[in-house]
């Protein structure tokens, strides 16, 4: 799941002087935030790669397993911004150690799993603890560091998230291969207990004092609950019946919850998405697109995995290298693009990448040569990590520096969420494509018209950037309606 780099890098040399260097227990703090974001994101890259594995050894089909991938993106996607509030009024650290607490039980729980029912139920549970450790990993950084010398150590936390990333393919593949896919969960625990500790001995309690004291439950509830019925309505549709009363009695509530989400989210206080954004059409195009951009990220990192190891023939262990291709092209660029960005317009840079990522997956789905495969997937990954990776830098210059942070929430939430019900709802299609379930994984041609379903919505994305964005770089003007680099403020 691309989380780590929705913000691109700070920019470093904002102070003529040369910042102080960080002291031992400042340094300590930036190691605990650090493995923090890197477990996050190595466990989402690693459990693609295990997927095959773990539905040979529970007698399944790949595809139903789709809800280990969607139900804890659902989790993450559902309570970020509520993470942050929490971490606003309870305390920072109090909130990220009980966040890493639960990722590391629940990392055990998966470990476990003698079944996938029981596998599927606890990763939504653990995506509740990652979605307490992403956001509020940041904040901690935040509020311990000013100025340059949080840029610096902002920028080495998400330096670690894109080692993350690089090695979560490789660790995938290794485990799966030569010891046993449940040690992708296991080697969790190890991360979170130093991280626990490092937190509870050097990093101080923060909050924020001025933080709005309400928490939009409901509408969180029912936005959670839309998603989950409309994925499951297309999830169980072929083996209810596609016109049978459960599946479109799950698809009417689900629609209707997300029509009771707009009504709440119009009338509370202080509502999970401010609906008021969506009357600026730039904002609308660049959310549109990041989200776009996120879901053929899910798309590509789940099913290619299953051409791979199912179509192809290749072992996890091989598989993972070659994902190193995809996942070193979505960090590097991710990791970059706050730094083009200072120089090129957002919106542009977005739309170049989707139209990378495009051409990138049509080529794919177009060789056989893994020496021609693995630089398209390189390309690919370069392509993608610059358009959701740019999402929050782009929306920021879209609207006024007072909604900066509503932005970030709205954009934050959209890109997890949409990605979490896509994969729900391509697995599905993918079935039907194949035939059945048993077949789908390791399907060529209905992998290849997933994906390069993907590709047109890649295409679709950048036209909707190159017609209705703004196209403004981040000179004087837009420097004065948001923080250098960019960044909202990553605790809003």
């Amino acid at each position: 799941m691309p989380l780590g780099y929705l913000h691109g890098p700070p920019r470093l040399a904002e102070d003529p002087a040369l910042p102080a260097p960080f002291s031992r227990s400042e340094l300590l703090v930036i190691v605990a935030c650090a493995i923090s974001m890197l477990i996050v994101q190595m466990d989402w890259f690693a459990l693609n790669l295990a997927l095959p594995a773990i539905a040979r050894q529970f007698g399944v089909p790949p595809t139903d397993l789709q809800w280990v991938i969607s139900g804890y993106m659902l989790s993450i996607g559902a309570l970020m911004v509520t993470a942050g509030r929490l971490a606003d009024l309870f305390g920072r650290r109090r909130v990220i150690v009980s966040g890493l607490a639960l990722f590391g039980v629940l990392s055990a729980v998966c470990g476990a799993a003698p079944n996938e029912t029981w596998l599927i139920v606890a990763r939504v549970v653990h995506g509740i603890g990652a979605a307490l450790i992403f956001p509020v990993s940041i904040a901690v950084v935040s509020g311990t560091f000013t100025g340059a010398r949080q840029g610096r150590a902002i920028g080495v936390v998400l330096g670690f998230a894109a080692i993350g990333t690089a090695l979560g393919p490789f660790v995938g593949g290794t485990f799966s291969e030569y010891l046993s896919w449940r040690g992708v969960f296991f080697v969790n625990i190890p991360f979170c207990i130093a991280a626990i500790v490092l937190m509870l001995r050097y990093v101080r309690e923060s909050r924020d004092e001025t933080a709005v004291r309400h928490i939009d439950v409901a509408g969180m509830l029912a936005l959670t609950g839309s998603l989950v019925c409309i994925s499951l309505a297309f999830d169980r549709g072929e083996d209810w019946g596609w016109t049978s009363g459960a599946t479109v009695g799950t698809l009417v509530f689900g629609v209707a919850l997300l029509v009771l989400f707009v009504v709440i989210e119009g009338r509370v206080r202080a509502p999970l998405v401010d609906l008021a954004l969506f009357r600026n059409r730039p904002f609308d195009a660049v959310v549109l697109a990041g989200s776009l951009s996120n879901v053929v990220f899910c798309f590509v990192a789940v099913f290619s995995a299953l051409y791979l190891q199912s179509a192809r023939g290749l072992s996890p262990f091989k598989c993972g290298l070659v994902f190193l291709a995809l996942s070193a092209g979505a960090g590097s660029a991710s990791y970059f693009s706050g730094r083009l960005a200072e120089r090129f317009p957002a919106d542009r840079l977005m739309a170049i990448g989707m139209l990378l990522s495009a051409a990138g997956i049509w080529g794919l789905t177009s060789v056989e040569s893994l020496w021609i495969y693995t630089p398209l997937f390189l390309l690919t990954g370069i392509g993608l990590g610059l358009g959701w990776a740019l999402a929050n830098v782009a929306t920021q210059a879209v609207v006024p520096a007072s909604a900066a942070g509503a932005a970030s929430g709205v954009t934050l939430t959209s890109l997890v969420m949409l990605g979490a019900v896509s994969v729900a709802i391509a697995a599905s299609v993918l079935e039907l494509l194949a035939g059945s379930p048993q077949a789908a994984a390791s399907d060529k041609h209905a992998l290849d018209v997933i994906l390069r379903s993907g590709a047109v919505l890649s295409l679709v994305g950048a036209a909707g950037l190159l017609l209705f964005g703004r196209h403004r770089s981040a000179g004087p003007e837009g420097a004065s309606r948001r923080p250098p680099g960019a960044r909202p403020q990553p605790d809003s």
